[in-house]
């Protein structure tokens, strides 16, 4: 953190605040604060740099989560059993990086981030009104299973996870934007310590810069969820298609330029 100039702490610092409140309203932080350690920080190693990433989001994620349960009434029942599934295998996506290239997941991952983008778009009443349609053990079955596979992807490759956690909420349990934007922040907790779990005992993050972003993405987080609970479904469904056009932008470029 020394040889960080205070311009480019400042910098990082700004990220991590615009990444917390990403984040705590539909997911994305990543877009922000993960360029912004990689331009700042070149010398350094990805692994370093993800570690410090994940750090400082998961302080903004558990303070959105925390609060998201105090003001939402929170779906624990398929939740807990999610963020359980996720934070296991998780692990088995973080192996499969050793011998699996990520790129070639980049084309998929754009034809589902435009169908998710699409069907918001079409569907008005999508997200608007949280009617949960599973219960007991189907409920937990199909908990586990979301839970499992979205660990996998966010072990193996990352980004999107909170968006991709909000629209199936939506899409396969019923929620609204708001109870599905609060779910997704407990799941995103588990796979963010699972993360660390790896990159600690490894040594792979700053600590000094990882507490400096933690608190700037905390005060984030703190606004974003304020504005999401505020303002409700339909604000959090605006955030959710402007996240997901940059993310399709994003992959776009990254697939074909």
């Amino acid at each position: 953190m020394s040889a960080l100039d205070d311009s480019l702490l400042a910098g990082l610092a700004v990220a991590a605040l615009f990444a917390g409140f990403i984040d705590a309203v539909v997911g994305g932080g990543g877009l922000i604060q993960i360029p912004a350690l990689f331009n700042a920080l070149p010398q350094e190693i990805p692994a370093t740099l993800f570690g410090t990433n994940k750090f400082s989001s998961v302080f903004g994620t558990s303070n959105a989560a925390w609060r998201y349960a105090r003001r939402v009434e929170m779906p624990w029942r398929t939740t807990l059993p999610a963020a359980l599934a996720a934070f296991a295998c998780s692990y088995a996506g973080a192996m499969v990086v050793a011998w699996l290239p990520t790129a070639m997941l980049r084309p998929l991952i754009l034809v589902l981030l435009v169908g998710a983008a699409a069907y918001t778009f079409s569907r008005r009443d999508f997200g608007a009104i949280h009617q949960p349609r599973h219960e007991g053990r189907q409920e937990f079955a199909y908990a586990l299973i979301l839970g499992g596979a979205i660990g996998f992807y966010d072990g193996f490759f990352g980004p999107g996870t909170g968006s991709f956690l909000i629209f199936l909420f939506v899409r396969f349990f019923g929620f609204d934007f708001l109870h599905a934007s609060a779910a997704s922040k407990v799941v995103n907790v588990a796979t963010n310590i699972a993360a660390l779990g790896f990159f600690i005992p490894h040594g792979h993050f700053l600590p000094l810069l990882a507490l400096l972003m933690a608190g700037c993405n905390v005060l984030g987080s703190l606004l974003g969820t304020h504005l999401a609970i505020r303002h409700g479904s339909g604000f959090v469904r605006k955030g959710f298609l402007c996240v997901v056009s940059v993310f399709i932008i994003k992959f776009a470029h990254d697939t074909f330029v």
